[in-house]
């Protein structure tokens, strides 16, 4: 891929807005079920691998879905 917004991170910022209207922890977890239940698992590890690296392109809840992602597996 040539620059760019990475297919996961554009995913997971979509999913987010869908949960904006949720308190953050509320929101984080919806994100992760959905990952969890609909992503390739590649898709899964890229994004949990993108917020290990530091990511700054992620919405909040997205961020901590990855997070919670990472400590369920």
């Amino acid at each position: 891929m040539s620059g760019g917004v990475p297919p996961y991170v554009r995913l997971a910022n979509e999913i987010a807005r869908q949960f904006a209207h949720r308190a953050p922890d509320d929101a984080a977890t919806a994100i992760a079920n959905h990952v969890k239940a609909v992503w390739d698992p590649r898709m899964k590890r890229a994004l949990i691998a993108h917020v290990d690296a530091g990511a700054t392109d992620l919405d909040p809840a997205a961020a901590l879905a990855a997070r919670k992602l990472q400590a369920s597996s």
